[in-house]
């Protein structure tokens, strides 16, 4: 089971656990406050976010997360991600105005693609996190076994024929539809049933 958390442009999700929750993508810096509203609204707590997971690191989704750590949240990146945690630091240093301090991936769980069923499974969640790498090198999709698939801003299936150059989106596809989703959840976008 996940809950949208929609307070900007970017859809966030929460993704509930037995064992504990892990919180996939948060917005740009500077959006704590909406953040807050959000999920009042929704009455849900920062201490309910066990983990927070970027589907990659780009400032439109991972501009909360050294807040989230401040607030006891714990970051987990992906092994395929270590290299671009701070992709995002140069563009938020022109920004001095908000106050984005760089993410300590020194306290963040480092988690393997091929451990992810283990992580996700500590937590009470049933799935995996694979990477899907046609967007940006460090992106990552999350595969619920409900039929769920978290994309971030994988170009939908429906643009693979839209590019000329489009082997490796068709191969990302190819991959999140050997789990077989009946869901597409996009940071952009609405979900798309399949």
């Amino acid at each position: 089971m996940f809950t949208l958390i929609k307070y900007g442009n970017t859809n966030t999700y929460l993704i509930h656990g037995t064992s504990g929750n892990l919180l996939v993508d948060t917005d740009y810096a500077g959006t704590l406050q909406g953040f807050y509203r959000a999920i009042k609204a929704l009455d849900i707590k920062v201490g309910d976010i066990t983990y927070i997971l970027a589907t990659h690191y780009h400032p439109d989704h991972m501009g909360l997360v050294s807040e989230l750590m401040n607030l006891g949240v714990k970051l987990v990146v992906m092994d395929t991600q270590l290299d671009y945690v701070h992709y995002s630091d140069e563009i938020y240093a022109r920004m001095p105005q908000l106050g984005v301090k760089s993410i300590d991936e020194s306290s963040a769980r480092i988690v393997s693609v091929a451990d992810s069923r283990a992580f996700l499974a500590e937590l009470g969640i049933d799935g995996e996190i694979i990477s899907t790498p046609s967007h940006s090198a460090d992106s990552v999709t999350v595969i619920l076994y409900d039929g769920t698939a978290i994309t971030g801003d994988l170009e939908p299936q429906s643009y693979i024929d839209a590019y000329a150059d489009n082997e490796a989106l068709k191969a990302d596809w190819e991959k999140i539809m050997s789990y077989h989703p009946r869901r597409i959840l996009h940071a952009h976008a609405n979900e798309v049933c399949i």
